[in-house]
């Protein structure tokens, strides 16, 4: 059965307004494609110190042209304005904005452009974008709906005040963690994580907010596609920087091949699969005064199995946490890795494991489901946001992918990743066992059940992935996890990242002795680590995992845009 779930929050976004406002709903909505713009190889590079001084000139060239397409863009914003007030902010908000680019271009040198300079193609299509906007060139914009247009210049500005703002604040955090004092990018970072810009950033978003406040629903979504596009284009501005020296990102891009492997429940999942399965039961099951028409397995009335699940559940909840709380009590916490110890203490959670299932097969819960009634809800299970795309992305670069997973029903994995185009996805699970007639016998084919098997599989795949003569064997492993089952194989793995952990992992990994970084912490790190020319060293059992805050900055780290 699988362990205990929880919820982690995210990072927090950079300032906004009214949090009923379409500023707080936009960045809410597309956080996410901030994130791709954050792991892109100039930001990293730029975060870690390592950037070539003559790289970041060059951005501050293209930088450059955006300083009279932003004027344009405030000056027709003001004049579509439609009363004095929301005049006078936008005004406002012109002035600082160019205030601030000239002064950014000075910094860094006012003579970066050259005459016979001309702007890269992602500049110019960020600079288009804008004017385009401005112009009113929307497609759905009515000629009579100009005074909208304020509106809708600003929602493209904010995206982009906002995506600095956050990308400011994420670098920043990160040279607070390793005490860079002496960065060579130390204004340009206090420049865009400073309480003024953040300042900038939150009264821009209140200008939107005020010009937004009678807008339609359907106006409201054209500001949300402005908004979304205004950070997909710096993304691109981004990704076209010519960043010299080697980056560590995307993974993919810098090593030769990527294996993925991942647990389900509740790391793909909302749900855990063991509900999901016992819900089926439930809603399938004979009412009391129905007698079962020619069926090998006679199952429960709808009542019994209410009450079985319900014991079952309540044994394996309690019985895990004292499981867990016994096994920390009896081990002397760890100031660094202990994993032969922690692999040993978790032999209790395997047995523990194991006595869960064989309670569920004992009862005969299972008895009588049909395949088909899996399949179809294998079908609408939900996974977390971004997790198909991150695998539908990766195998189409023909990486190979892994599930392992207690789930009791290899069949019930298959068909989701199946319902989102991925037919060739390696699961490794149990499996339900069934008749000729595909009904369940309740019997529970045991092929991983435990943290133990769990690592000794992927062990398994590892080594017979680097067979003398394989291309594979400069693969570098990622296992993706969020529970203490997971544990083995995360630390093992390359590159262990933990999305949502539950606090069982977190207290049983800390205990014998792992450390915790955020991703992008730990990214900048191997940047900065990172020999000119060589690729970055990520290696099992260093004793750290790296937390994810959602699949998108998964997706961004290893796959990149």
């Amino acid at each position: 059965m699988a362990s205990t779930s929880s919820s982690s929050s995210s990072n927090p976004p950079p300032a906004v307004g009214n949090v009923d406002g379409i500023a707080q709903t936009c960045w809410v909505k597309f956080r996410e494609e901030a994130i791709f713009a954050l792991y892109t190889p100039f930001i990293v590079s730029l975060a870690s110190g390592k950037l070539k001084v003559e790289t970041f000139r060059q951005c501050v060239a293209q930088d450059v042209y955006f300083v009279k397409p932003f004027a344009k863009a405030f000056e027709l914003a003001e004049a579509y304005a439609d009363d004095d007030e929301a005049k006078h902010g936008i005004n406002e908000l012109g002035k600082i904005t160019r205030k601030k680019l000239e002064c950014f271009v000075q910094e860094w040198g006012s003579d970066v452009v050259k005459d016979d300079a001309t702007p890269n193609p992602a500049t110019s299509k960020c600079t288009d974008f804008l004017l385009a906007i401005a112009s009113g060139k929307i497609d759905g914009i009515k000629p009579f709906e100009k005074t909208k247009l304020s509106a809708y210049i600003l929602g493209a500005i904010t995206s982009c005040i906002s995506l600095n703002a956050y990308i400011g604040k994420e670098v920043r955090g990160v040279l607070c963690e390793h005490h860079q004092s002496n960065h060579p990018y130390k204004k340009w970072i206090e420049n865009y994580s400073s309480d003024t810009f953040q300042d900038f950033c939150l009264q821009t978003e209140e200008v939107l907010d005020n010009l937004s406040v009678a807008l339609t629903g359907e106006e409201l979504g054209i500001i949300e596609r402005l908004y979304c596009q205004g950070i997909k284009h710096e993304t691109e501005f981004l990704l076209a920087q010519p960043v010299i020296e080697k980056a560590v990102v995307p993974l993919s891009g810098e090593h030769n091949r990527v294996m993925i492997f991942s647990d389900f429940d509740l790391t793909c999942t909302l749900v855990d699969s063991c509900a999901i399965l016992a819900e089926l039961t439930i809603a399938t099951a004979p009412k009391s005064d129905q007698i079962p028409i020619e069926n090998q397995f006679a199952r429960m009335t709808l009542s019994d199995l209410r009450d079985n699940w319900e014991v079952i559940a309540n044994k394996y909840t309690d019985g895990y946490e004292q499981c867990i709380e016994k096994l920390l009590l009896a081990t002397e916490k760890a100031e660094k890795l202990n994993y032969e110890g922690l692999r040993k203490a978790l032999e209790q959670v395997s047995e523990f494991e194991k006595e869960a299932n064989l309670r569920v097969i004992e009862s005969g819960v299972l008895k009588g489901l049909k395949l088909e009634d899996i399949r179809e809800a294998g079908e609408v299970l939900k996974l977390q946001d971004g997790c198909m795309n991150f695998f539908r992305t990766i195998k189409k670069k023909n990486a190979d992918v892994y599930v392992l997973s207690y789930c009791w029903c290899g069949y019930l994995i298959r068909s989701v990743f199946l319902t989102g185009g991925i037919d060739d996805l390696k699961v490794h699970a149990n499996e339900l066992e069934f008749d000729e007639e595909s009904l369940s016998t309740g019997e529970i084919m045991k092929k991983m059940q435990s943290p133990i098997d769990k690592v000794e599989a992927f062990d398994k795949i590892i080594l017979e992935s680097s067979g003398e003569g394989n291309d594979k064997k400069k693969a570098v492993s990622v296992y993706i996890g969020d529970a203490v089952g997971d544990l083995l194989c995360l630390l093992k793995a390359d590159v262990g990242i933990v999305v949502a952990p539950s606090p069982s992992l977190i207290s049983v990994a800390r205990h014998f002795g792992v450390k915790f970084v955020p991703l992008f912490t730990g990214v900048v790190k191997k940047q900065m680590d990172c020999v000119e020319g060589s690729s970055s060293t990520w290696k099992g059992l260093s004793g750290i995992l790296y937390k994810a805050s959602s699949w998108a900055e998964i997706h961004a780290f290893v796959i990149g845009s």
